[in-house]
């Protein structure tokens, strides 16, 4: 049997691989990971359950609280405020970085592979992420950790990033055709009944959806002009 495991935040480009891997047709078995890792809010971790259940998927929530005590980052330490796109433009690794987290996860995920057999673990690494600087995002990360599995002398795993090359507007296009229900996912780094519009993950999203020409169905505190905006894309 191929199985695959996916690590799923609620985020736009894990819920799209998650659909992608169930949908594909490669697969028998699709598995979803969350953690739980001491992040500002558990929001995202309730989409992504939402996202498992709809798709019929098994689906854990590991807790991983001592990334506490890696309190250089936003995500984890409350004293530390999120990063505005308007503060960070430039910035070459913000405060929302947390240090080796992906090497972290997928090494988690690439061990419970194992245990089920399964030989491929998705890695939900976008373009986005090299451009925000996020080192573990890039594709010689994705380079080197598939060198270090392949270490492994009886069981071969191999870590796949589909989107790594790819556009906030183009995943979320992909999405679009795959059935993703966008309003089931939650990208604002701050754990607040609306999304706050000003982070870097907001920033992303938002543009992403304006590039598709799309309204983003999720609610944000800051009124968005949409109307307007997408009669402006349309112009262009």
């Amino acid at each position: 049997m191929n199985k695959a495991v996916v690590p799923i935040s609620g985020g736009i480009d894990s819920t799209v691989l998650l659909y992608h891997a169930v949908k594909c047709g490669k697969f028998d078995e699709v598995h979803a990971i969350s953690f739980n890792y001491g992040q500002r809010h558990s929001k995202e971790l309730d989409y992504a359950k939402e996202t498992a259940k709809q798709l019929d998927v098994n689906h854990k929530i590991i807790d991983l609280s001592f990334f506490k005590h890696i309190n250089s980052s936003s995500l984890t330490n409350p004293d530390i405020d999120v990063a505005k796109t308007r503060d960070v433009l430039g910035d070459a690794q913000t405060v929302n970085y947390v240090p080796f987290r992906n090497q972290m996860l997928l090494s988690i995920c690439s061990a419970i592979a194992e245990s089920l057999e399964a030989n491929t673990v998705f890695h939900g690494a976008a373009q986005v992420d090299t451009q925000a600087g996020y080192w573990d995002g890039s594709n010689e990360f994705l380079e080197a950790i598939n060198s270090l599995t392949s270490l492994n002398r009886k069981h071969r795993i191999k870590i796949e990033a589909p989107l790594i090359d790819k556009s906030k507007k183009e995943i979320i296009e992909w999405g679009l055709e795959l059935g993703v229900n966008f309003n089931k996912t939650w990208t604002c780094y701050e754990g607040k009944d609306k999304a706050c519009g000003e982070c870097t993950a907001c920033s992303s999203r938002l543009q992403g959806f304006i590039d598709v020409g799309v309204k983003d169905p999720l609610e944000y505190s800051r009124e968005i002009p949409w109307s307007k905006i997408l009669n402006m894309v349309g112009k262009w």
